[in-house]
């Protein structure tokens, strides 16, 4: 059992999620709660716990004091903050301070669900690889944004979406999109467009196929939407392109 801390400064709030975490009959125990997060800090230093479950914004210290605090003790603990819509760029701290994942209010069961399955997994898999030596020296986890490239990477375009990629990473899409776009300086939609046109381009130079073809594989439904990205892209329209390359060649 996983031992778990719970931290807020609303006493029906940490009882609500008590009676939630229990109900859902996971590997995790409800080992204390805390009004704010000095308290929790003062207790973490005399008590061992894997979880630390706390909202953003509490008198005395808040959520975000509290994780960079526990980082300074350097213990084995992972935090997951509660925040609401209108706190995004407090969360994207949250996120800089190392907290492991975030949940919105109002927390609904499922989401609560999939986030504590997903820090469990987690959990175990730091386990198991520890029981697995290494050539190469630590591995480096990757941040989010690397996840979700790493997502787009593996999927074939036509199947890509920023509601999977955000599931991918267990985030929110509206979420995802603005952290896409402050990290990268571009949004997510473009970026997506991108790479669909650069495909598109490889598979009109390299492949016989037809424009439907080829648009489908890159993710378009319709071929004349396909063919107005593509042109506002190059400059060409997708047969002006693969005739004027070919003549190239030629």
């Amino acid at each position: 059992m996983k031992r778990v801390l719970l931290v807020d400064d609303e006493r029906w709030v940490r009882k609500a999620l008590m009676w939630s975490i229990k109900k859902l009959n996971l590997s995790l125990q409800i080992v204390h709660e805390c009004a704010n997060g000095l308290e929790a800090l003062d207790w973490v230093k005399q008590n061992e716990v894997d979880l630390v479950l706390t909202d953003i914004r509490m008198p005395v210290m808040d959520g975000i004091s509290l994780v960079k605090e526990l980082n300074e003790l350097e213990r084995n603990v992972d935090c997951i903050v509660i925040s609401v819509h209108d706190e995004f760029q407090i969360v994207q701290q949250a996120i800089r301070s190392g907290v492991t994942d975030y949940l919105l209010k109002p927390i609904e069961e499922e989401d609560l669900k999939n986030c504590l399955e997903k820090w469990l997994n987690k959990r175990k898999g730091i386990v198991e690889e520890s029981k697995v030596p290494t050539i190469y020296g630590e591995v480096i986890p990757t941040s989010t944004i690397d996840q979700v490239l790493a997502y787009i990477e593996k999927t074939p375009l036509k199947q890509v979406t920023l509601t999977d990629a955000a599931n991918s990473v267990h985030l929110n899409p509206s979420y995802l999109s603005q952290l896409f776009k402050q990290q990268l300086n571009t949004k997510f939609v473009d970026y997506l467009t991108e790479l669909r046109i650069q495909e598109g381009k490889r598979l009109l130079l390299n492949t016989t196929l037809k424009m439907t073809e080829i648009a489908e594989r890159v993710g378009y439904s319709e071929v004349a939407y396909f063919s107005n990205n593509f042109k506002k892209m190059t400059g060409y329209s997708p047969s002006e392109f693969r005739k004027s390359t070919k003549s190239q060649k030629i």
